[in-house]
């Protein structure tokens, strides 16, 4: 063989071999990128999850206090213990927040900072720091599951998640509180 061909042959190998170790490092990048985002979508995942249970246990705590409180139900606890439970679920939310406030795109902690104050709404009722009809008290839980489920379309969007979360559907087929026996009483005579 000619020095001519020596050259063009080592020069294939060469370009061969870079060439395979340049796709080598770009394929391994990409799977190391996918890696990383599977395992921040998980983590994702699980935040939001946490998040929504932690909002939804807030919202039963305030349920059971306001109507202990105002008399629609038997209590299941003392009013205090009620009390007490909706503090620690308050607490449960609040942390819950945090982490998702360290892990979602923008749209997404926006969702929750609507969900924060129509739940805190929601609480400040039962409590009874604030005050008003029932009506108003059903319109207030309304409002927080409408909230959770605009934050569920921006989880889902930030997620990937194909298709469409029917929220409006969803939350007009009233499975948020039964009528109420006071409802249906006549209202008392004033003292």
């Amino acid at each position: 063989m000619d020095l001519v061909g020596q050259v063009v042959t080592i020069a294939a190998v060469v370009i061969g071999a870079l060439t395979t170790h340049l796709t080598n490092h770009l394929l391994e990048r990409q799977r190391v990128r996918h890696v990383l985002l599977t395992r921040w979508d998980e983590r994702k995942l699980e935040t939001y999850a946490q998040y929504v249970d932690a909002v939804r246990t807030c919202i039963y705590s305030a349920v059971a206090l306001y109507e202990a409180r105002t008399g629609l139900a038997r209590p299941i606890r003392p009013n205090d213990r009620l009390t007490e439970d909706l503090t620690d679920a308050e607490a449960a939310r609040s942390r819950a927040f945090e982490r998702v406030m360290l892990l979602a795109h923008e749209d997404v902690i926006e969702a929750a900072h609507e969900v924060n104050t129509a739940t805190k709404a929601v609480d400040w009722r039962a409590r009874g720091t604030t005050d008003g009809p029932l009506s108003e008290w059903r319109d207030l839980n309304r409002e927080a599951f409408r909230a959770i489920n605009a934050f569920h379309e921006a989880a889902r969007a930030d997620l990937g998640v194909l298709g469409t979360f029917q929220s409006a559907d969803h939350s007009a087929r009233a499975l948020i509180l039964p009528e109420s026996r006071r409802e249906s009483q006549p209202p008392a005579t004033g003292e």
